[in-house]
Order: structure tokens, then C-alpha cells, then sequence
């Protein structure tokens, strides 16, 4: 068995709870991924989109290492698409797995509610992110351009 191998089974997934919210915040912020904790990662924020039947918050844990996530990823179907979301891996896990099992289940979340196209909008400078997505055979779509209206900078 490889060292790769040995590594995803002692990770185990499942959905986080509103009082999980502190270890996604710490995991975030160790994955390096930028938060907004006075905006849409506000705690209310959180609590309200978990609680939409459309919304999914996954977490992998290191079974030997309790409650923090080594990795997490919201998955949200909208009536129409999925997406996938907030994904980040701690960087003593990743290439181990823990991306790519993240996504498998995000992605069997979305079929579930009826998604026929899950799409994930990632930085152009997230070269990790990038890999991460072709790997498990997302393609990058050239034609679209994304545009935002936000109410705020914490939006």
C-alpha cells in the first residue's frame, strides 16, 4: 500500500455543524485561503447557508487527530448548478487525497439534488486549486467572465 494510500483512510468525511464553525475558521486560515469573518463567514452567515436544504459543509478529519478539519468544502446547489466551494486542504495533507475525496463528495451531494453541471470558480493565481480540479476532470471555461455586485467588501 502506498504512503498516499495509508494516508486517505485515516481520513473520514462528514457534514459540519454550526458548532464545528470555530475549526473551519482555524482550518481556513491555515490552508491560507482569505476569509471574511464580518461577512459571508460571519458565524450568522455560516449558520444561515448551512441551514439552507441546497448547502452542504463538509469536513475531512485525521481520525488520530480530532475535531479540526484538515480540509472542508461547501457545496451548494442553486435549482440549477452545483458548485463547490471554500475547498482547502491543510498543507501537511494535501496531495494525499484529501482534495479529490472533498470533491467526490461534494460532487455526489450535488447529484443528489438533481445538478447536471458542477462547476467550482477558482483564482487564476490558484495553481494548486487549478491542478486540483483538472486532476478530478474539471475543465476551465475561456468563454466565461466572471462578474460580482457586492453590498460590501465582507460580501
Amino acid at each position: 500500500m502506498s504512503k498516499r494510500s495509508e494516508n486517505i483512510e485515516k481520513i473520514k468525511l462528514r457534514q459540519l455543524r454550526i458548532g464545528d464553525y470555530e475549526n473551519m475558521i482555524e482550518s481556513w486560515n491555515r490552508a491560507g485561503l482569505p476569509i471574511k469573518v464580518k461577512g459571508r463567514e460571519s458565524k450568522d452567515s455560516i449558520k444561515k447557508e448551512s441551514e439552507f436544504v441546497g448547502a452542504s459543509f463538509i469536513g475531512a478529519f485525521d481520525k488520530s487527530k480530532g475535531e479540526t478539519p484538515v480540509g472542508l468544502v461547501i457545496a451548494n446547489y442553486d435549482g440549477r448548478r452545483g458548485w463547490i466551494n471554500r475547498i482547502a486542504v491543510l498543507p501537511e495533507y494535501r496531495r494525499e487525497g484529501v482534495g479529490s475525496a472533498l470533491i467526490r463528495e461534494a460532487e455526489e451531494f450535488l447529484r443528489k439534488k438533481g445538478a447536471k453541471v458542477i462547476a467550482a470558480l477558482i483564482d487564476r493565481s490558484n495553481d494548486p486549486s487549478r491542478r486540483l480540479f483538472e486532476k478530478n476532470g474539471y475543465n476551465m471555461n475561456e468563454e466565461i467572465t466572471y462578474y460580482a455586485k457586492r453590498e460590501s467588501p465582507d460580501s
